[in-house]
């Protein structure tokens, strides 16, 4: 699994980071095909060949982690795992479960990586 330094070395992974995607977007995309039509976005999972790469904070336990997955529709692999910064805990980790990258933590992760 990479770590937050070994992401920063590869470009390529960081251009395809959908800074936009959400843990349960990615469920509804890849998981519930039959409802995609629906919404009208234009973005349709069509094979396994269709992929997303995205962050997700988990907050189930301590230390809380952030995740970089990579999701298609046969499975979600966890490319990196590091460590939340202690900093965001509070706001984003009061409650346990998984959450999507909120403004401040994604704006930090941007410039870490020096995307954008």
């Amino acid at each position: 699994m990479l770590t937050l330094e070994e992401i920063k070395q590869d470009k390529a992974l960081i251009n395809s980071i959908n800074w936009e995607m959400t843990p349960e977007e990615a469920i509804r995309l890849y998981l519930e095909w039959g409802n995609n039509w629906a919404r009208g976005d234009g973005f349709v999972i069509r094979s396994p060949d269709d992929y997303t790469t995205y962050f997700v904070i988990n907050c189930w336990s301590k230390p809380y982690y952030i995740y970089l997955i990579r999701r298609n529709s046969e499975e979600a692999v966890e490319l990196a795992r590091f460590e939340l910064p202690r900093r965001f805990e509070r706001p984003v980790c009061e409650l346990k479960g998984v959450y999507a990258l909120e403004d401040d933590i994604k704006a930090w992760l941007k410039q870490e990586l020096d995307a954008d």
